[in-house]
């Protein structure tokens, strides 16, 4: 048997000038720090290895030292094709620079091509990134003018316009696990994270390159159960054992049980939020969070909305994912990021995307750091600062409804939230709200022709995606309009009518979420006057998101009206009411169905001139029984049963 073991430096000296690299890791999360240690220190040494080039998918630093930073060396690396570079500022400086050639693609694109090229494909075809700056119309992903050789390639199949992203031959795989045997086979059973280690190693193994794993432990050859291992030793050309502190679960956690998902962890593991701006965002997105669904939660502010349901006990009911392979649970946040406690499952980082890809998300919950009057969202370039977009393009592209949030300003806002509304002390330098993003990340015209529901939270409003771009829907209590909002964007929004943010958000109790989002309330919305027979239905501030919850409210109106001897006379509160547009269709249908075998006459109002205009398309056969308040409302009731 071929001793596997080996030293770091051993491990280094394997690394010959001009390879072409992959390494392993997610945020601060299985990241080869003892390899990239050992391939710094000789550079640094000998000037060796030289020229290399780098592939990797998800952002793998500390925004410091650690990480992908330690390659950050001039004469090093030659050329770079990330997803995300927000993490490792040494390397993206040498790309900003164009000391090095430099291509930021899509996170998931990256992590599907290690398995397309395992496979031995020439590489991957997919619609992420259509219409956004990794769109070879828009600059194909590179960050700095000596970036010439393409790397995404715009192609038309089936009549549909597609990206081709093609194979690279990778030669050497840095990556990570936690035992190896003599044999290099690698389990991962203390990692929060299995990542794309596999596929990686498979890749490399297929071009003849070198696979190189760190771990904590070595145990004799062949005794690790073969379930556990995730590596074959087959694929494993060296082990080098970690010293400890190059070897730590992530960036912010040495090591914490719950991350390895083999306990769970009690309720409040993670602390609830205090009431700031930050909080108020999360509260807001917090709405929006579909029952039953799956969603997807961004790094930064919409980790704040993970805090929230727990807070609000809504994790039972809905499905929390993030893009390295996290099913269920509750991420966690900061250099922690990535992982997560109490998880259903945790499976491969490629196979999470294909599942993204592929419509599985009822809601994603995404960075917002600038926007436009088209609803275009940049998060990944801001002039000599290179971010990366990280999975954010195939996320945002694909989610059925996604929701864009983070301070209306930066850098420097200060804001207090009291008393039930938000008052900003001192404004942030920096807008968000420009009349063109520095760089399309997000396309806001794309997501408009393909019907995709789509929203802007900050702390202080809410505005909406549709036809002709940015439209303000909410304002918050305590914001005043046109300081606080429209002098601070270069572009103004459509303004037709503008509803209150609701006010719970702004107080520092729970704010009933559940009881909103499952309708547990709904019973005591119906009510009927036994003397007079009349039925009383408010439906003041509610939210119907699906057909589920349209059959729900038919069922148990039915079956209050079933109890009367005759027809019935309604009285319908509709202020505040929300429905999405696509089961308009549905609620007229369940409303005809309960007018054909209960109802007499109906009387329906809204404050919302907006609403009253909907509710007269939706039941176009009663235009004039549609009311400002409920007092007209019920007097023209009253009228109808005297006259």
């Amino acid at each position: 048997m071929k001793r596997k073991v080996v030293s770091a430096a051993e491990a280094a000296a394997l690394v010959r000038d001009g390879d072409t690299l992959t390494t392993s890791g997610f945020v601060g999360i299985g990241v080869p720090d003892e390899l990239l240690v050992a391939i710094e220190a000789r550079f640094v040494e000998t000037g060796h290895p030289r020229g290399l080039s780098l592939v990797f998918a998800a952002g793998q630093g500390d925004g410091r030292e650690r990480g992908l930073n330690r390659l950050g060396h001039e004469g090093l690396l030659k050329r770079v094709v990330g997803g995300h570079w927000g993490l490792i500022p040494k390397v993206a400086r040498l790309a900003t620079e164009g000391k090095i050639e430099g291509w930021n693609l899509p996170q998931g694109c990256i992590s599907q091509l290690f398995r397309d090229i395992a496979a031995g494909k020439p590489g991957m075809l997919s619609k992420v990134g259509l219409e956004t700056f990794v769109d070879p119309r828009q600059g194909g992903g590179a960050v700095n003018e000596i970036s010439t050789e393409p790397q995404v390639e715009l192609m038309q199949m089936g009549g549909e316009e597609v990206l081709f992203y093609p194979a690279q031959k990778l030669t050497v795989a840095l990556l990570r696990g936690t035992t190896a045997d003599e044999a290099g086979n690698i389990t991962m059973e203390r990692e929060a994270l299995l990542i794309d280690n596999l596929a990686q190693a498979m890749a490399v193994k297929n071009a003849g390159g070198v696979v190189i794993v760190q771990v904590e432990r070595i145990a004799a050859a062949r005794t690790l159960p073969a379930r556990d291992v995730h590596i074959p030793g087959i694929l494993v050309d060296a082990v080098v054992v970690a010293a400890p502190e190059n070897h730590v679960q992530t960036y912010s956690t040495g090591y914490s049980h719950a991350f390895t998902n083999r306990i769970r962890s009690p309720q409040g593991e993670i602390p609830a939020m205090q009431l700031d701006a930050r909080k108020v965002i999360a509260r807001r997105c917090a709405f929006e969070l579909p029952v039953n669904g799956v969603v997807n939660l961004g790094i930064g502010m919409p980790e704040g909305v993970a805090a929230v349901a727990a807070e609000e006990g809504l994790l039972e009911h809905l499905t929390l994912t993030a893009e390295p392979g996290v099913v269920g649970g509750q991420p966690a946040s900061g250099l922690d990021f990535g992982a997560a406690i109490n998880t259903d499952a945790v499976i491969p980082q490629n196979n999470q995307f294909d599942f993204y890809d592929g419509g599985g998300l009822d809601m994603a919950c995404l960075g917002l750091a600038q926007a436009d009057a088209q609803g275009n969202v940049n998060v990944s370039r801001f002039g000599p600062r290179l971010a990366g977009a990280g999975g954010f393009i195939n996320i945002s592209q694909n989610a059925n409804s996604v929701i864009f949030c983070g301070t209306f300003t930066a850098s420097g806002l200060e804001t207090e939230v009291a008393d039930g509304r938000i008052t900003i002390r001192r404004e942030g330098r920096l807008r968000k709200f420009l009349t063109h993003v520095e760089q399309i990340t997000f396309s806001g015209s794309r997501a408009s022709r393909l019907g995709q529901s789509v929203l802007y939270v900050t702390e202080r409003c809410v505005f909406g995606l549709g036809p002709g771009g940015l439209r303000l829907l909410e304002l918050a209590p305590g914001v005043d309009l046109e300081r606080d909002v429209l002098a601070l964007m270069d572009t103004a929004p459509i303004i037709d009518e503008i509803r209150q943010m609701d006010a719970r958000i702004f107080r520092d109790v729970e704010m009933g979420l559940s009881t909103d989002l499952l309708h547990l309330d709904l019973p005591d919305r119906i009510a009927i006057d036994r003397e007079t027979g009349q039925l009383f239905l408010n439906f003041e501030k509610m939210r119907i998101r699906t057909a589920d919850e349209v059959a729900r409210v038919g069922r148990l109106v039915a079956e209050t009206c079933a109890t009367q001897p005759g027809r019935v006379d309604v009285v319908v509160n509709y202020d505040g009411f929300q429905i999405d547009e696509m089961l308009e269709a549905d609620w007229a249908e369940m409303v005809g169905g309960l007018t054909g075998r209960f109802y007499g006459t109906v009387s329906r109002y809204s404050g919302s001139a907006f609403m009253r205009m909907k509710l007269r398309r939706v039941f176009p056969e009663a235009p004039t029984h549609i009311f400002e308040t409920g007092e007209q409302a019920k007097a023209f009731l009253d009228q109808s049963k005297s006259g």
